[in-house]
């Protein structure tokens, strides 16, 4: 019996012995051998439908009403409801030809208007910037040659600005405070700006399309079929090569005279929102 437990025992330890370096082998790694990729899941969540959201976000600018609802007091279209005025507005002046013929109506009429004007042209007619001036219209900044202002880099954007404030104070004595982008057009970081050098625009809520070289009888029916107490209407009393600008001329004298009739009271941007001209 002792015999045959000692045999065993031998038995054991010599079958141990020779399975170790085996054993041991298996669980080195073979330095030349490259480890399988093994793919796991992170999670066990559902994956989303159409993918995640670099693949399928096209994040865009605002939209020129969304700059509206987001910067209200900077970004303006229309003053308050509450009392019947509007206010005429030009813009593109000066030229030599349709904004004298303007001024001679509003002259003639007593009214007073706010006047967008651009920089190389306030250069070209000073005479005629001066007239607005001692006749008691209002001046704004309509850029310097007229530029879409988006499409500039920041230091162009701003020297159209600047440099236009620079030639509106040398008349009004004042840097103005009010501020049409050409066609309408700005974006968020011009607002910003705009807004830190206590500015606004102004743009508007009836637009006479005169610039069409529409008759007088449609730029009439463009405005008085949109306005209501509170409007700032749009007009040109300059325009580009080869715009006509006569309709605008011959209807704003019954423009005004229907809206005296209708009892609404023509003023200024400032005198519209209670807000200075400049600083």
């Amino acid at each position: 019996m002792k015999t045959r437990w000692l045999f065993l025992l031998i038995l054991t330890l010599f079958a141990n012995g020779c399975a170790s370096p085996d054993t041991t082998r298996t669980q080195q790694a073979d330095p030349l051998q490259q480890p399988e990729q093994q793919v796991q899941p992170l999670t066990q969540t559902p994956d989303l439908a159409d993918g995640p959201e670099n693949g399928t976000r096209d994040p865009r600018p605002l939209s020129l009403g969304d700059l509206r609802a987001k910067y209200r007091s900077t970004f303006i279209l229309n003053g308050p409801s509450s009392k019947r005025e509007v206010a005429l507005t030009f813009d593109d002046a000066p030229d030599d030809r349709f904004t004298p013929q303007v001024l001679d109506v509003l002259k003639k009429e007593g009214v007073k208007a706010t006047f967008f004007v651009v920089g190389n042209r306030v250069e070209k007619h000073p005479d005629i910037v001066q007239r607005m001036v001692d006749e008691g219209h209002v001046i704004g900044n309509h850029s310097y040659d007229h530029a879409n202002l988006p499409k500039l880099t920041d230091d162009k954007f701003r020297e159209q600005i600047t440099r236009t404030d620079s030639l509106i104070r040398n008349f009004t004595g004042y840097t103005p405070s009010l501020l049409r982008p050409p066609y309408g057009n700005i974006n968020e970081g011009q607002i910003q700006w705009l807004a830190s050098q206590q500015k606004r625009i102004i743009n508007w809520n009836v637009d006479s399309l005169d610039w069409k070289g529409l008759s007088a009888e449609q730029v009439e029916t463009n405005i008085l079929a949109h306005v209501f107490p509170g409007s700032i209407i749009l007009q040109h009393s300059a325009g580009g090569t080869g715009e006509d600008l006569t309709g605008t001329v011959n209807a704003l004298p019954r423009i005004i005279a229907k809206l005296r009739e209708d009892g609404v009271k023509l003023v200024t941007i400032p005198e519209l929102l209670n807000i200075s001209a400049g600083q």
